[in-house]
């Protein structure tokens, strides 16, 4: 079994991982091998946090396209995101892994209220701590709210998984002569206007001297190379 780089690190999920090919809501096959990989990750003796988006559910600035009024929009995104922090916690718990769902907005019925000692206290435990509901305020994106959750439980790394192998000068999808960087500074990044993070969340990044590494959540084995320090994808550093 590999061993893991890192002591605590948070992940940061978009909500299209937990959907299927549809590309829509909630689909259990698709979450199960998410967990899968999780599990995978925390053998190899890291403490690990989540936040995950809601983009198979909601995506406010369609609604906004359509005149709804933005905070509106932005709650409704949170209780997205709250809906998939559950199901993974349900996948998780039938694998026989010990989680904890908070969340930044109180729903007592389903989640604790985030409280960032116990949230440590969880993560000392070996349990997979799920954050939901964003930072709880609108104006923000799930991007900033893990940012934010990665400094308040002393993660050592943010890993941000998406569907690329890492940053490149232009869409790869797009633009196939497109670079991929191994590494760049955070002005680099903020300068490049990279999609794939929000500057809000950057800034904060850079601010309180937090490394990012933006990698491809595939193959299966990905997050396990990505914990134990392989170099794939691009880190983001000072």
């Amino acid at each position: 079994m590999p061993t893991a780089k890192y002591k605590r690190v948070l992940l940061k999920l978009s909500g299209d991982f937990m959907a299927g090919p549809s590309g829509y809501g909630v689909d259990p096959v698709s979450v199960d091998a998410l967990s899968e990989q999780l599990i995978s990750a925390v053998k190899c003796g890291v403490e690990l946090a989540l936040v995950i988006g809601a983009g198979n559910i909601w995506r406010g600035s369609d609604s906004l396209a359509r005149g709804m009024e933005r905070a509106t929009a932005d709650y409704m995104g949170m209780l997205a995101t709250v809906i998939n922090a559950m199901a993974l916690q349900d996948s998780l718990e039938r694998m026989g892994e010990f989680t904890r769902l908070q969340t930044a907005i109180e729903m007592r019925a389903v989640a604790e209220p985030y409280i960032r000692r116990r949230a440590i206290r969880h993560l000392e435990k070996g349990r997979i701590v799920i954050f939901g509901a964003g930072t709880g305020n609108p104006y923000f994106t799930t991007d900033t709210a893990a940012a934010l959750r990665a400094m308040e439980i002393n993660a050592e790394i943010l890993l941000k998984a998406t569907k690329v192998d890492g940053i490149y000068s232009a869409d790869p999808l797009k633009n196939p002569t497109a670079t991929r960087f191994e590494r760049l500074s955070y002005i680099e990044a903020l300068n490049l206007g990279v999609e794939v993070m929000d500057s809000t969340a950057l800034s904060l990044c850079m601010d309180n001297k937090l490394p990012v590494m933006v990698f491809k959540l595939a193959p299966p084995d990905s997050l396990v190379k990505a914990i134990c320090g392989e170099p794939i994808g691009t880190i983001v550093s000072r």
